[in-house]
């Protein structure tokens, strides 16, 4: 199949992470695999000097922002911003994936022969800061829905209408993510992600450890964060930050940990906790995401509500107190979760789902025609 990928801004979120995945295995698998996003926002002069006076430097601009796409060797056609790309931007195609709500409005406006028309939904998409009724309408396209985790399922049928979705989870790279089994530090740890997007509660994880510290004055805390800081939060000086750390590094920061934490406000999948699991930690989480599916309370970490710093702070106290034979009991069972999740299994659901949508595009089910390797 060729296969066309139709993506917003790059960088390294979780989101362009996993597309990374599903382009390089389908390149991998033979198929023709080309990606389309738009160029990064020319910042204007007031950015600039903000950034200047925070201490962030005038900055350099870059269209292709660096992210997870990068080293790919894969096509990747970056079209201005700002700009809706056309049928000269978007080759045709047996198969046009749409990965973000304006990318879904892109895809509808374009030829059918650019493919038969997949929406890959990595979270419901309606925030604050994008237009709700534009976004919507998105989710009742009639495109082919390829879904991340089992409330997106249950979504997509019950608010709109769509009974043909299809869930192909996330999985996790053993490979890379793994450790042998261990014992509690001597030092209490907790890992978190430290992004200033406000869906993400990065002030509820702060205001959790900072709670934890008046407990355990050795209290250590690891942060995770895709970049640099803006000052948006304050950091305590205990709380280690770590920007943009290779994939590598991830498996020694998860494995260093007693507990990961982890307090969204609204997350699609939650890749980082399932990783950590991977790396033998146990999570604490708010009821978000795939954490709702995985997480059992005493059993491989904790559930929490939603901006309860203080219920945060005493589930994590909850695994910190714990004997070392049973934290070692429930680092296991949070490694058992997940030891079945591979990237390899989801790989070939992926594959199958855009099969799928190429035979109900064929049928009339769906929008867009395969193109049967048609070149633009």
């Amino acid at each position: 199949m060729k296969i066309v990928f139709l993506l917003p801004t790059v960088g390294y979120s979780g989101g362009i992470r996993v597309v990374a995945i599903y382009a390089q295995w389908l390149a991998s698998a033979g198929h023709e695999v080309i990606l389309v996003s738009q160029a990064e926002k020319v910042p204007s002069l007031k950015q600039r000097l903000k950034n200047l006076l925070r201490g962030r430097g005038w900055g350099k601009y870059n269209p292709v922002p660096a992210s997870h796409l990068d080293g790919l060797n894969l096509e990747h056609r970056v079209i201005p911003s700002g700009k809706i790309p056309g049928a000269a931007d978007v080759p045709r195609a047996d198969v046009l994936i749409s990965t973000w709500w304006e990318t879904a409005e892109w895809a509808a406006k374009l030829p059918a022969d650019r493919g038969a028309r997949v929406y890959f939904i990595q979270h419901h998409e309606v925030f604050d800061f994008v237009p709700r009724a534009r976004c919507e309408a998105t989710y009742r396209l009639p495109f082919h829905k390829v879904v991340i985790a089992k409330w997106l399922e249950d979504l997509m049928e019950n608010l709109y209408g769509d009974d043909s979705v299809e869930l192909v989870p996330n999985g996790v790279d053993h490979a890379l993510f793994y450790a042998p089994p261990r014992g509690k530090n001597m030092f209490p740890t907790v890992g978190i992600l430290y992004h200033e997007a406000q869906f993400k509660g990065a002030e509820i994880a702060l205001s959790a450890v900072d709670k934890l510290k008046n407990r355990y004055p050795n209290l250590r805390v690891i942060a995770l964060c895709g970049r640099p800081p803006s000052g948006l939060y304050f950091l305590p000086e205990y709380v280690e930050l770590h920007v943009q750390p290779p994939q590598e590094a991830l498996r020694d920061l998860y494995a260093s940990c007693d507990v990961w934490l982890t307090t969204s406000r609204s997350e699609g999948f939650n890749l980082m906790a399932m990783e950590a699991m991977a790396c033998r930690t146990p999570v604490v989480s708010t009821r978000t995401g795939w954490p709702v599916e995985g997480v059992k309370d005493g059993i491989n970490g904790y559930l929490v509500d939603v901006d309860d710093s203080e219920a945060a702070a005493e589930a994590l106290a909850k695994v910190l107190e714990l004997q070392d034979d049973q934290w070692r009991t429930m680092s296991s069972n949070a490694f058992a979760t997940v030891a079945d999740a591979s990237w390899e299994a989801s790989c070939q659901q992926f594959e199958r789902a855009l099969h799928r949508a190429c035979g109900r595009a064929k049928n009339g089910e769906i929008e867009g025609v395969p193109s049967g390797g048609g070149v633009a």
